[in-house]
């Protein structure tokens, strides 16, 4: 039995952040699950889709996060409680339904998980969820530990409850990634039924809806002023005081600490960031002069105050605020406890330890010395680096100085040496075959380079096929190049419309690539990128043609394949090896690139580390001379 599970109220476990907010929905009973996977946030349903058989949760990973919030508000609106979570990136593309819902309302809790990732650790940027909040006028709650994202969590399903409305728990990366111990609570006796009453509807009387949507929004503010996740530590009358949320109430306590003012420094720790709880705040500012604001990424809680302090500013009088518009702390990256130490440091002008940017940066430099630098590659075996491969060939042998637009997943990673630089745009899921789009109708401009657009399975389901029918709406001139490697492979392989099975591992129906492409009147060929030959005539044949038209490049990651079977293993022939001879010199460690592949120095031939190489075999075909052979075969 996995902690998740554990029936033992007051034991204390260790569970990473993500695990924690997942037991947390358990405790509060939740009903119904639906997502889409995007790290951070990919563990919460992950976890709960883990025991959705022992506390009858219905759990699927939808198509796309839109998707994904609409069928968690369905059961939200019949009465049950619903989770649905995502990432930053996840939340725009919800961004629609979530300005309509705040108006309609809903019934049972409906709790948005939004995954934030400061510095852009997994992700095409360092988007500020909060920001959602505020504009769609929806309760936030943001967790600081481990205990908090368990306990919030609970309480969330109460507070959306208790407004009729979602209710957004906003956490970050270094939270939902880390471990920590968490106090288990009561499992619930679940007894509800779904049941669909009343109206829900946004739009008939706009007007009146949002005026009771402010009037909710209050009724949150006076919910938070009392809440158990807002408090202050520190002396009773400080003048100088931190205001922190999420992660930053970990690196402020320690920042204090470090510095050896915690006589002298008040924490204002606030759990419930919108709507603030303005009361609990003022309360606490009374005898403060100076405030500095820690918090991930923007100034969403900065500004907020400031708005705050001028309305109050014949209470409270003036006082100086520190954060990120004073320059004392980033608007951008991850925080940390050495930028809080350096920004209160700096304010109270008090020499610190704490290492500076030079002394990183000193660090680094010293570590590259003894470490080589190793850029960022595909896996061993991974059929995108052969689908690249085909379509640089491709491409050279058509000479019209083709190009590739490309998208979010681990084929990003072809905008660099391991993919040969071949991906030329990176933006959002779908943004390859949407710039395709238009750069295929340029034509009336004199543009005649050919153009590729390069997307993964998943992003073929989740939002790629509204720009592919587009393009053969308007007759598009653009290959689509569709790397199917059998699932979600960024973020752990889970399944999609495709795959052939749900989130709970049984067998579901499958949608198939080809057919969508034929169905919509595009023509589609379907190939092993690891038939080397065949893929690059295949890709130079598809680009002497007009319209739009859908390559499939199919092959299982082979981190798939290397559970289900032995692999061979293959080893570089050095009678046969012509090494820097090859008729393009040392093409397989040098050109491939792939990470099995290395050059023995001494002997100046290739050689294969079997204890890395997955036994794909592509190095074989592709061999101008001949020499890598399966080990054990006859030779």
């Amino acid at each position: 039995m996995g902690t998740l599970e554990l029936d033992q109220p007051g034991k204390t476990v260790l569970m990473m952040g993500d695990e924690a907010i997942a037991r947390g929905a358990i405790e509060a009973g939740v009903d119904f699950c639906a997502s889409y996977p995007g790290t951070p946030a990919t563990e919460v349903p992950e976890s709960l889709a883990h025991v959705a058989d022992r506390f009858n949760i219905y759990a699927e990973w939808s198509t796309n996060e839109i998707v994904a919030f609409e069928a968690a508000t369905a059961a939200s609106l019949a009465g049950l409680r619903a989770l649905v979570a995502m990432k930053q990136n996840g939340v725009n593309v919800c961004a629609d339904f979530l300005m309509t819902v705040n108006l309609a309302g809903i019934n049972g809790g409906l709790v948005l998980v939004a995954g934030d990732d400061p510095s852009a650790i997994s992700s095409s940027n360092e988007q500020d969820s909060r920001n959602y909040a505020r504009y769609a006028d929806l309760p936030l709650l943001e967790p600081t530990d481990f205990q908090e994202a368990k306990d919030m969590t609970k309480w969330a399903f109460e507070v959306s409850e208790k407004l009729g409305l979602p209710c957004i728990l906003r956490s970050v990366t270094r939270l939902s990634h880390s471990r920590g111990n968490v106090k288990l609570g009561e499992l619930p006796e679940k007894k509800r039924t779904a049941k669909f009453e009343g109206v829900y509807i946004s739009g008939a009387f706009v007007a009146a809806q949002h005026a009771a949507l402010h009037l909710k929004l209050e009724q949150a503010r006076e919910e938070f002023e009392s809440s158990k996740f807002n408090f202050y530590v520190g002396p009773k009358k400080a003048k100088f005081v931190i205001a922190t949320c999420g992660t930053g109430w970990l690196y402020s306590r320690e920042a204090v600490a470090a510095l050896g003012l915690e006589g002298k420094v008040g924490i204002l720790k606030i759990g419930t960031t919108w709507p603030l709880p303005e009361k609990f705040i003022v309360d606490h500012l009374k005898n403060v002069t100076e405030i500095l604001i820690v918090e991930e990424v923007d100034p969403f809680l900065e500004q907020n105050i400031k708005i705050l302090l001028a309305e109050q500013a014949k209470t409270l009088g003036p006082i100086e605020v520190y954060g990120a518009k004073s320059g004392h702390l980033p608007a951008y990256g991850e925080m940390n406890q050495d930028k809080v130490t350096q920004a209160l440091a700096s304010i109270k002008g008090l020499k610190t330890r704490a290492r500076d940017e030079k002394y990183v940066e000193k660090a680094r430099e010293l570590a590259l010395a003894y470490i080589p630098p190793r850029m960022p590659t595909f896996c061993t075996g991974c059929p995108h680096r052969a689908s690249l491969w085909a379509i640089k060939s491709a491409l050279k042998l058509d000479g019209r100085d083709g190009f590739v637009t490309g998208d979010i997943g681990c084929y990003s990673i072809g905008a660099g040496p391991a993919g040969y630089f071949q991906l030329k745009t990176i933006h959002c899921m779908g943004g390859g075959i949407g710039l395709a789009n238009g750069f295929g109708k340029l034509e009336k401009f004199a543009f005649n380079q050919p153009v590729i657009a390069v997307c993964g399975d998943s992003t073929f389901y989740h939002a790629a096929i509204p720009a592919l029918i587009n393009a053969r709406v308007h007759s598009s001139n653009v290959l689509m190049v569709v790397l199917d490697n059998g699932g979600t492979a960024m973020t752990g392989f889970q399944p999609h419309p495709g795959s052939g099975f749900d989130a709970l591992g049984r067998p579901a129906p499958t949608v198939e690539i080809e057919n969508i492409c034929r169905g919509i009147g595009v023509e589609v060929r379907v190939r092993d990128p690891f038939e080397i030959s065949q893929a690059v005539q295949d890709i130079y044949d598809m680009l002497q043609e007009d319209g739009p038209r859908v390559m499939v490049f199919r092959r299982r990651c082979f981190r798939i394949e290397a559970k289900e079977k032995l692999q061979k293993k293959y080893y570089v022939d050095q009678t046969k090896c012509i090494g820097d001879d090859c008729g393009c010199a040392r093409f397989c460690s040098r050109v491939f690139n792939c990470p099995g592949i290395i050059w023995d120095q001494e002997a100046q031939k290739a050689k294969i580390d079997e204890v890395v190489c997955t036994g794909c075999g592509v190095c074989a075909t592709l061999c101008p001379g001949g020499a890598i052979k399966v080990r054990g075969a006859a030779s």
